[in-house]
């Protein structure tokens, strides 16, 4: 490749996968190495303009600190701003080609915008210099004009469980604690979602199936909202039977769960499963696990249930709480008021430990699916 011309891309696209845009390059020839583009003069951006095609900021591969990554320009009124990496991850899957993946906000983009870009390669002076007669020699554009992306906000379809499949509570080496709740959705499960929203901390509710229909809200309103609030949602069974027995009923009892919280909230499929009870065996872990379910248990429980009196159940929470604790509560399956009082006393005492509120996938550092 002659290094006074760039090179040609042969096919460029930009997609949204998810939270993430995903940008691909391929040449009609071997791609450079990035320490040979630096040496070349030559660059590799994607161009981000506005639709009449003045450019807003450019998204490059480039190398630099000894170290290949993307980095993002903002081009200003009258010159380019500074430059700043990208965090993000930048592949080569063949020799002509290169990927990269990386968020909207990193270029200054959000959910529900318009994105109008070009990919472009160059070689810049003074290895090249554009003439009169040829202004375009130094460059390289693909598409041919502006194209227009329609960035969606990323919707939560699922999760990947992996490591034990029995857990009791996370990791220990953090200031973070899961609360759960347990047996809604019920009538009193959107004053939770409502506490919780006021102090913006974030819960896992493992849901019951056959009380969707009844307690979550036209078009499963509760179960969207819960999600939407950025807390989590877990099977516990169809109708909270003994399954520990495992087989095909427990089976049965785990997937009707599931199919409910996809139906209710558009897509979602959990992978964290609470036993009825907490009662579980062998293989009722072994098979919740190849349903693609991870079995959660706990390690603190004030036993709310038995409506002990407000002031027990935070004593309970807040003496017990420790770093990667797991606490069982219930929004479900009776009054459940005096867990309601309890709750933002137990949040503020614990925040003011210097506990962070966390999702069980959090805590597990479960990997989230959307689409």
């Amino acid at each position: 490749m002659a290094d006074s011309a760039p090179p040609r891309i042969t096919a460029a696209s930009l997609r949204q996968d998810g939270q993430n845009l995903i940008w691909f390059v391929a040449l009609n020839e071997r791609f450079p190495s990035f320490r040979a583009l630096k040496r070349r003069h030559q660059t590799v951006c994607l161009l981000l303009e506005h639709p009449g095609g003045a450019v807003l900021g450019e998204l490059c591969a480039q190398y630099t600190r000894r170290r290949p990554g993307l980095f993002y320009t903002p081009i200003g009124a009258h010159r380019p701003s500074h430059f700043k990496r990208v965090a993000g991850t930048i592949a080569r899957p063949n020799m002509r080609t290169l990927r990269a993946i990386f968020r909207p906000g990193e270029i200054r983009a959000a959910y529900h915008a318009n994105l109008h870009w070009q990919t472009q390669t160059a070689v810049l002076p003074p290895s090249c210099s554009p003439t009169s007669a040829a202004p375009s020699r130094c460059l390289d554009r693909r598409p041919h004009h502006p194209r227009r992306l329609r960035l969606h906000v990323p919707k939560v379809v699922g999760c990947v469980a992996h490591g034990p499949e029995w857990v009791f509570n996370g990791p220990t080496n953090r200031r973070v604690i899961a609360l759960t709740f347990d047996d809604g959705p019920w009538y009193d499960t959107p004053q939770f979602l409502s506490v919780l929203k006021r102090e913006h901390v974030v819960a896992t509710f493992f849901q019951i199936g056959d009380q969707i229909s009844e307690y979550g809200g036209p078009d499963g309103a509760v179960e969207r909202r819960i999600l939407r609030d950025g807390d989590m949602i877990g099977d516990h069974t169809w109708s909270h039977p003994d399954v520990a027995g495992g087989g095909s009923f427990a089976r049965r009892q785990i997937r009707s769960a599931a199919l409910a919280i996809k139906r209710a909230t558009g897509g979602f499929y959990p992978c964290l499963f609470r036993a009825p009870y907490g009662d579980v065996s062998q293989a009722l872990l072994g098979e919740a696990r190849q349903m693609g379910f991870t079995t959660i248990q706990w390690d603190v429980d004030p036993r709310d249930w038995s409506l002990p009196g407000v002031n027990a159940i935070y004593q309970n929470v807040v003496s017990n709480a420790h770093p990667g604790a797991i606490v069982i509560q219930h929004d479900g399956g009776g009054p459940r008021y005096e867990t309601l009082q309890a709750l933002p006393r137990e949040i503020n005492t614990l925040r003011a430990r210097g506990y962070r509120f966390v999702t069980v996938t959090q805590l597990l550092g479960y990997r989230l699916i959307y689409k």
